[in-house]
């Protein structure tokens, strides 16, 4: 059995390398250098709204720079179509 001052400076160290872990995970995500970090500032692309087709194909309407665009995704070749602007 470890004596309770080995214990405690592995507890300690356990948490000292999980916060440098956490730390730096929230360092790179701020500066959007982590995997699916999204950059700063507004959006430029959003998914509007998807209909599953069939087992393999998708229809998305997705809106970029304002400008809706619907995709057809999943099939043997992929489909993209500019929407006219809408006039209110």
């Amino acid at each position: 059995m470890m004596d309770p001052q080995a214990l405690g400076t592995a507890m300690a160290a356990l948490a000292a390398v999980l916060l440098l872990i956490l730390l730096v995970a929230r360092a790179l995500r701020r500066f959007g250098l982590a995997p699916g970090a999204a950059p700063r500032g507004p959006r430029r692309l959003a998914l509007v709204e998807a209909l599953p087709i069939d087992g393999r194909r998708r229809l998305l309407l997705l809106r970029c720079d304002g400008q809706d665009v619907l995709c057809l995704v999943g099939g043997p070749q992929d489909l993209v179509l500019k929407l006219p602007d809408a006039k209110p």
